[in-house]
């Protein structure tokens, strides 16, 4: 969280001297209440923040969110950077008795509360890494929530990339695109958990957090799916990084962090971290600093360390060291970041307690002897957690498992120490650590139970339908209680209700082409079409620019008054006079285009570039489902 709203772009050159002068006094201060022993200590609190998708009657992501958020009017809720997002702050508890069952309670009565105004709206609650209903729209800058900050921080990204963001992801299938802004950030939804840490043993608890990571993450995944395409069991890691990607690609092999990173090697110190952030991250924003964190000692005062809290809410580790006050007290803590929220409550809860349970659970083997153990191997752990989740392989103190057995015969029993030691409730640690044993043995993540349920729902639907539905499913299997690992499959009678909305193009459009180039053989290009059984072929150039559509019966009644033997090209043939569309126009105007012009084939433009094409079969059966049941 970048923490104030008061923020302007890092341009005065005056400004960022004097913004950086104070990031350094806060460094210097830290390091100071760390030596005088000033940070609170003997005690550990939890915490955890709850970002949530709001969708509409269709299951489509909302703008509603500032509205809903006004109707609310409870300060444990907040904006996000997409009008479809909010974020509850749940209340820190001590670590002890049945503090998660606290805040599993605050949590679903905040969500209760959330839902209930919702609904007035006609909306819904969603918990969920990655909406799966979320599409090409929902990232365009009309999604943005109208704030200073969100606006500062698109800008801000956009400019030090200097160019269209990338995003590159490959698993079962394939996502490979240029955007224009940060909004395919806001697409991510996390269960955020924050561990007070004993200042002593920072650096210990901060590598042992790093080396839990992979494990954890693969247990609690839940985020296979972005804009229909099947790709990391936690597409969530690789989307964030590249979604808010500064850096241009270069022809050199130079080595520059990503603000989204897991880091490069153990650290030492807390403070460690926040010197190679400053070193290696440029200024995103400047706040007004009313206070010198140095001075504020001398005077007997706790400083806020404005300047370095600012900073670090632009540095995004997935552990992320944090420090702040409570009734004038300074603390120090780990934020987990890379927990995905849902799919329910109980679910995080869950996956809460086994990572708290493992945070309060460090062997004195690893005590400041980082440098015996392998960071790679926790980083590979991490990275390979986010492709594979439950079923990925991980090493662990240089042995290489399963990352279920290793739950299961290594990670639960220590989280059960780790709690008890704590002096949790038996009937919570059995319960929460219970959820997570289950969940392991029968490979029942909420990523596969998505995959599976999707892969099932388009032997008969659409990529937009199967995805549409999934949310539904998961909206409703949530009211419904229970934990994911007891989700069954889903069944026809639980989507064939739905009304689907079928209104822009970029929904239904078919995007598997087959495209030809001008030069290509006529002949080619005609057994293509015979081979694929289509009667139209996009001919597009190298750089994917549309330049013409050439059609099966032109094309053959040509070669036929050519003769045998002839060399004719696409180019001889293609009709480049042609009417098209763009993948955010209404669907009802696409379709009253084709009937109007007697056209059989309407290809989707978008900058010149080909990006999908309507067919009179897609029409056909696009018409029928709009007449049907499931829309009005």
């Amino acid at each position: 969280k970048m923490g104030t709203s008061n923020v302007s772009m890092a341009k005065d050159a005056e400004s960022r001297r004097r913004f950086l002068k104070e990031l350094l006094h806060d460094v210097e201060a830290l390091e100071r209440m760390m030596a005088e022993g000033m940070i609170e200590s003997g005690i550990t609190r939890i915490g955890a923040e709850q970002e949530f998708c709001l969708i509409d009657r269709y299951y489509k992501p909302s703008k509603n969110a500032l509205n809903v958020l006004e109707r609310i009017d409870d300060p444990h809720f907040t904006s996000e950077l997409a009008r479809y997002n909010l974020e509850i702050n749940l209340d820190p508890r001590e670590l002890r008795g049945d503090c998660f069952s606290q805040v599993e309670a605050q949590l679903i009565s905040l969500l209760r509360k959330a839902e209930a105004v919702a609904e007035e709206s006609g909306e819904k609650i969603v918990l969920t890494g990655i909406l799966p209903s979320i599409d090409i729209r929902a990232v365009e800058m009309e999604y943005i929530t109208p704030k200073t900050r969100y606006i500062a921080l698109a800008n801000a990204i956009s400019e030090l990339r200097g160019g269209d963001f990338e995003l590159n992801i490959t698993g079962v299938d394939e996502l490979i695109l240029k955007h224009h802004n940060i909004l395919f950030e806001a697409c991510n939804t996390s269960f955020q958990c924050h561990y007070q840490v004993q200042p002593e043993e920072f650096a210990d608890r901060y590598n042992w957090a790093q080396m839990l990571s992979g494990p954890v993450l693969s247990v609690c995944a839940n985020s296979p799916l972005l804009l229909g395409r099947q790709l990391w069991a936690e597409t969530r890691i690789a989307l964030f990084q590249q979604s808010i990607d500064t850096r241009g690609s270069t022809p050199h092999l130079r080595e520059r962090e990503q603000r989204v990173t897991f880091g490069n090697r153990w650290i030492r110190d807390v403070a460690d971290v926040f010197k190679n952030d400053i070193a290696r991250h440029t200024l995103f924003f400047l706040t007004d600093i009313h206070q010198n964190s140095l001075e504020a000692l001398d005077r007997g005062e706790i400083p806020g360390l404005h300047a370095l809290q600012l900073h670090n809410g632009t540095v995004y580790k997935w552990n992320r060291p944090c420090y702040g006050t409570g009734g004038g007290v300074p603390h120090l803590r780990i934020e987990n970041r890379y927990l995905p929220s849902g799919p329910t409550a109980k679910d995080e809860i869950a996956n809460f307690a086994f990572w708290v349970g493992l945070m309060s659970c460090l062997p004195d083997r690893f005590r400041g002897r980082w440098e015996e153990h392998s960071f790679e191997d926790a980083k590979e752990n991490f990275y390979k957690a986010a492709m594979w989740g439950v079923q990925s392989g991980m090493v662990w103190e240089g042995e290489l498992m399963s990352a279920r057995r290793l739950i299961l015969d290594r990670l639960l029993p220590m989280a059960e120490d780790g709690l008890r030691g704590m002096g949790v409730d038996e009937g919570d640690v059995a319960r929460l650590l219970g959820v997570i044993g289950k969940r392991a043995e029968a490979n029942a993540t909420g990523a596969r139970w998505t995959v599976t349920n999707y892969r099932s729902l388009r032997k008969k639907h659409s990529r937009d339908e199967a995805a549409v539905m999934l949310t539904a499913l998961m909206h409703e299997r949530r009211r419904g209680g229970g934990y994911v690992h007891e989700w069954g499959a889903a069944t026809s009678s639980e989507v064939e209700h739905l009304q689907i909305q079928y209104d822009v193009v970029g929904n239904v459009m078919s995007t598997d082409l087959v495209t030809v180039r001008e030069d290509d053989l006529l002949d080619l290009v005609l057994k293509i079409m015979e081979w694929r059984r289509i009667h139209h072929l996009p001919v597009e150039d190298e750089m994917g620019n549309l330049k013409g559509l050439v059609t099966m019966n032109h094309a053959d009644r040509y070669l036929q008054e050519m003769g045998e033997g002839s060399l004719a090209v696409v180019k001889d043939v293609m009709v480049t006079d042609l009417i098209t569309i763009g993948p955010g126009d209404d669907i009802k105007y696409a379709l009253l285009l084709m009937v109007d012009h007697k056209i059989s084939s309407l290809p989707v433009v978008e900058r010149g570039k080909l990006v999908g094409i309507l067919t009179n079969n897609d029409a056909r059966h696009l018409w029928s489902k709009m007449k049907g049941s499931r829309t009005e």
